[in-house]
C-alpha cells in the first residue's frame, strides 16, 4: 500500500498539471486574444485595427542570438509580404526601455517594435523561451506557433497556414 501512494500522488500532479501545459501549447485554430500594442513610433494596433490582415508577432530579447540571428530574415518578410496584408510586430519582451533602444541603434530593424510596457502580448503567449513567432489569420484566429527558432522556411510555413504564399 506504501508504494502506491507516491505512484498515486504522481499521477494526481500530472492531472493537475494537464490543463496548463495544454494551454501552454498550440492553439492554432483558437480565436487570438484581444491584444493592445504601441510601437516605439506610436502607432497603435488591437484585434480591430489588424481584421483583415495576417500579423506576425515575434516575441525576442537583445540578448538572445537566434533573435539576432533572425532579425534579418523576419525584415525581409515583412517587406516582401507588406503588400499581401501581413503586418509585423516585434515585441521586445521584460527589458528596459534605453537597453533596447540602445540595441536598436547598433541593430537597426526595420519592422514596428513594440516594449514590454506598451503591449499586454508577452503575457497572453507565456513568452518566456525566445524568440517566439505568432501568426493570426485574416479572421483573427491563431493561425500558427513557434517557440524557438523557426528559419526561413519555418516562417513561410507559419504565414502559407494564414493563406500567405509567395510568387516564388
Amino acid at each position: 500500500m506504501l508504494k502506491r501512494r507516491p505512484l498515486s500522488a504522481c499521477l494526481t500532479g500530472i492531472l493537475l498539471l494537464v490543463p496548463f501545459l495544454a494551454r501552454a501549447g498550440d492553439e492554432s485554430g483558437q480565436p487570438a486574444p484581444r491584444f493592445r500594442a504601441k510601437t516605439t513610433t506610436g502607432e497603435q494596433f488591437n484585434n480591430e485595427s489588424v481584421k483583415g490582415k495576417v500579423v506576425l508577432f515575434e516575441f525576442w530579447t537583445t540578448w538572445c542570438k537566434y533573435c539576432d540571428e533572425e532579425a534579418p530574415l523576419v525584415d525581409d518578410i515583412a517587406k516582401e509580404f507588406s503588400g499581401k496584408g501581413l503586418i509585423v510586430l516585434a515585441v521586445d519582451v521584460l527589458e528596459p526601455d534605453q537597453k533596447v533602444k540602445k540595441y536598436l541603434a547598433e541593430h537597426p530593424r526595420s519592422v514596428p517594435i513594440v516594449l514590454t510596457k506598451d503591449t499586454n502580448l508577452a503575457a497572453m503567449y507565456n513568452a518566456q523561451v525566445y524568440p517566439i513567432y505568432v501568426v493570426i489569420d485574416r479572421d483573427g484566429n491563431i493561425a500558427a506557433e513557434q517557440r524557438g527558432s523557426a528559419g526561413e522556411r519555418g516562417l513561410r510555413r507559419m504565414l502559407r497556414r494564414a493563406g500567405l504564399q509567395s510568387q516564388d
